[in-house]
């Protein structure tokens, strides 16, 4: 493996070379555009805005299996330009998630294309770092009917090589309590909205998970406050306070729902306005290419405890999981890395998928 884990660090460390921000992911795009063109040719690229549809494979009787990867990265501090420290490489995205983009790419160049047993496609899209809505995954969806006929989309995001199923579905809610503002040395002429959201954080804090098993793997809805705002002058009575609420949910729950939820947890005088909705996804431990993917050497099959483009798939009822050599525990970190070691099991896994057929032929 001496020749493949050369290859996908020198891949990886050329992809942590190319700045790629939130919204400015056109470099990175040029380059892995240029890359692909030269395995596969351009007529099998299709380029949307700063995104690539990659057409690697085409087997119009053959199931049809999708990678997926965003190429935009969070803004974080780094101490130097990326680099390579013994099993470490450090850069922005090493983690999350241009180690899962190195091992997509590298399957193109290195696989035999003419002998795969499926449909393939690769998809590299943008804004992936931000709200919902302006995620460009959807668009990309919507402009390109034929995904909505994807037997399996794998997400390569950062897992530490584990399967994980499933997505937990999100919702941040504004939580506005409203007092009456008054000098603080007589704060009987006022009514403090911070003693109104400290009752309120006090519930919040009694509630416990609310857990949810799904075919066998156990999903936990939790409710946790993030962010506080106000006051103004030191010796001014807050009239208004706002409190931000991140709800995950779990599979089974849809967006209003979970709005409901959190709306019943309010007082009457309690304004909560909704922001930023992104539903779950389902497990899809039953699918025929997921069980198979995790006999093909993943470190683990769990629940995926956090929200990940899985769900935009399973809202189009496209089967996903999330699979991704980064290091978990590194995503959105200053001076972020991943283990190299990692990154070549990681390809072998995928190559696996693609050619192990010991119990007949699956594809």
């Amino acid at each position: 493996m001496t020749e493949i884990a050369d290859a996908l660090r020198d891949t990886l460390l050329d992809l942590a070379r190319i700045p790629s921000p939130i919204g400015e992911e056109a470099a990175l795009c040029d380059h892995v555009e240029a890359r692909l063109t030269r395995s596969l040719g351009g007529d099998a690229i299709s380029r949307f805005h700063d995104s690539l549809i990659v057409r690697v494979a085409r087997r119009p009787k053959a199931p049809r299996i999708a990678l997926v990867g965003h190429l935009d990265t969070v803004r974080t501090e780094h101490d130097g330009p990326a680099r390579i420290e013994g099993n470490r490489l450090y850069g922005a995205g090493a983690a999350d998630m241009k180690s899962g983009l190195a091992i997509m790419i590298e399957l193109v160049e290195r696989l035999d294309l003419t002998a795969l047993p499926c449909d393939l496609t690769l998809i590299f899209y943008e804004r992936e770092e931000g709200p919902f809505d302006e995620n460009r995954l959807g668009p990309i969806l919507d402009a390109y009917p034929e995904l909505h006929e994807l037997d399996l989309a794998i997400c390569l995001e950062p897992s530490d090589n584990e399967m994980q199923l499933g997505a937990m579905g999100t919702i941040h809610a504004t939580f506005t309590f409203l007092g009456r503002t008054a000098h603080s040395a007589r704060p009987w002429q006022g009514d403090n909205a911070l003693y109104k959201a400290a009752k309120f954080l006090a519930k919040l804090e009694q509630r416990e998970p609310h857990d949810v098993e799904l075919d066998g793997h156990l999903f936990r809805g939790v409710m946790t406050p993030t962010v506080i705002r106000g006051g103004g002058p030191r010796n001014v009575i807050p009239g208004r306070t706002e409190l931000n609420v991140n709800y995950r949910f779990a599979p089974g729950r849809t967006p209003d729902e979970a709005f409901a939820e959190l709306r019943e947890l309010a007082d009457d005088d309690c304004e909560v306005e909704p922001a930023d909705l992104s539903p779950a996804g389902r497990p899809h431990s039953d699918n025929r290419y997921v069980r198979h993917l995790g006999t093909c050497g993943v470190a683990a099959v769990r629940t995926k405890q956090a929200w990940t483009d899985v769900a935009r798939f399973d809202a189009i009822g496209v089967p996903g999981v999330n699979l991704g050599p980064g290091t978990a525990a590194q995503a959105h970190q200053p001076n972020e890395y991943t283990e190299l070691d990692q990154l070549t099991e990681g390809y072998a896994i995928f190559e696996r998928f693609f050619t192990k057929q010991e119990d007949g032929p699956l594809f």
